[in-house]
């Protein structure tokens, strides 16, 4: 009788166990999980952005996060690159294991844009029908959505391949999704140059979202551990961090605050940051990337060497790289026109923008704050600013498509918090610079 007994509540406990491991992505007030994962750009330039995406797409898996509740946009044209030389397989750190298999491919190619993104995450589901999977962020009012985009950025905006998110474009999608009940908490991770401008002195505190970004308002993000072999950098420093320690630690336990904390120390590259109603940050990791007890590691995350870059050196550094590796005449010739013509193009966007800012101040002396000043964004000037960065990138060369302008656009912010500044005189300038036609493309 006690032997029935004990088997009865043995097999009790295992069917308690597996319900548990196959319900990961539901919370205790009855709400579930849901995740968006984006990686913006294209090209095997940025394969650290498509391989940090399916590395975080592997860790909600194994946590337990089903694929109905997942979703992706990335390119997809990284694994199977004619530049790749280990066709099928992305790796996002030195040795480490291929992490595209299975990735979901909910949005790839030119499905990858600024309106999918936002309707995407906002659950329209009549605007995504009939393009990629037509699945959205199905959410309600008692779940939890986590958001992780990963690619360039400027001052007061993220890149996709041919356009730009503006901050004001994504804080008003944000706030309707919280007015429309679309979430209890909403977690988002940046990965991004100057991200944290995205949100600095813009994003209320009593919106239910807790957002951690790669940089603060003013510095570029870092790309790490270069591989000689696919001659690409892997990772980039944030996502690998906040990655490597949600593998590393008990998820159960852990808390987005001792998240942040641990990820801010390690990533030594650029100052991490948290905006948004950080009360939110004593929420368990469980209840935002899932958690499954057997895919905790039993070794510690190497993360030595890492090799990192200013994501905005990126371009060079590969060059630079590839010419201290080459034995062939030839092909280091080839290396070094491409170098100069890389620092020639940027010399030519250097002028271009100097250009306009000196067309656009008669002062000298406001030339000169401008020029010196870090760029800035409040809600005083997002207006003024967003408004001359449409112009410029309509008028005079797309920002998405040059990388190298996201270290120079944030002067126009600077301009904007000018005593009497006139946006139209600004854009007069740029007309008249750019009135030549120069196409301006791939400048990195």
């Amino acid at each position: 009788m006690e032997n029935h007994f004990l088997s009865l509540l043995y097999t009790l406990l295992v069917s308690i166990t597996l319900l548990e491991c196959q319900q990961h992505h539901l919370l205790p007030d009855g709400g579930q999980i849901w995740a968006l994962l984006v990686a913006g750009s294209s090209g095997y330039i940025n394969y650290r952005h498509q391989a940090d995406v399916c590395h975080a797409y592997q860790i909600l898996h194994r946590n337990g996060i089903p694929d109905s509740n997942i979703i992706v946009m990335m390119h997809d044209d990284i694994a199977f690159s004619k530049d790749n030389p280990t066709q099928g397989i992305i790796i996002n750190k030195p040795n480490g294991p291929n992490v595209y298999p299975g990735v979901l491919k909910d949005y790839t190619g030119k499905d990858v844009n600024v309106k999918n993104f936002l309707n995407v995450l906002s659950g329209n589901k009549t605007a995504m029908q009939g393009i990629g999977s037509g699945r959205v962020i199905d959410s309600g009012p008692n779940d939890h959505i986590f958001l992780n985009f990963v690619d360039h950025g400027s001052i007061g905006m993220l890149l996709f391949e041919d356009e730009e998110l503006l901050a004001s474009d994504f804080i008003n999608a944000i706030e309707k999704m919280d007015a429309d009940k679309r979430f209890k908490k909403m977690v988002v991770y940046i990965e991004a140059c100057y991200s944290g401008s995205m949100f600095d002195n813009l994003l209320p505190d009593d919106l239910n979202i807790f957002v951690t970004t790669a940089t603060d308002p003013h510095e570029s993000s870092y790309a790490m551990y270069y591989d000689n072999k696919r001659n690409t950098y892997l990772g980039d420093v944030f996502s690998e961090m906040w990655m490597d320690d949600s593998e590393d630690e008990n998820l159960a336990v852990e808390s987005l605050n001792h998240q942040f904390q641990r990820v801010r120390t390690l990533t030594n590259t650029s100052h991490v940051e948290e905006y948004g109603d950080l009360d939110i940050g004593t929420t368990k990791l469980k209840e935002v990337i899932g958690f499954n007890p057997e895919s905790l590691k039993s070794r510690k995350s190497d993360r030595t060497k890492i090799d990192a870059v200013p994501q905005d050196h990126v371009a060079v550094a590969l060059l630079t790289k590839a010419l201290a590796w080459t034995d062939s005449p030839e092909e280091a010739k080839e290396i070094h026109g491409k170098l100069q013509q890389l620092f020639k193009k940027r010399e030519e966007m250097n002028k271009m923008i100097r250009n306009i800012l000196e067309k656009s101040i008669a002062n000298v002396k406001h030339l000169y704050k401008v020029l010196a000043s870090r760029p800035s964004l409040t809600k005083r000037n997002i207006q003024c600013y967003e408004d001359l960065v449409k112009h410029l990138s309509s008028r005079c060369f797309s920002i998405a498509q040059n990388p190298y302008a996201t270290t120079l656009v944030g002067k126009f912010s600077n301009l904007c918090n000018l005593p009497s500044f006139n946006s139209t005189i600004a854009k007069l300038a740029m007309n008249e610079v750019c009135s030549n036609n120069i196409i301006l493309k791939g400048v990195l």
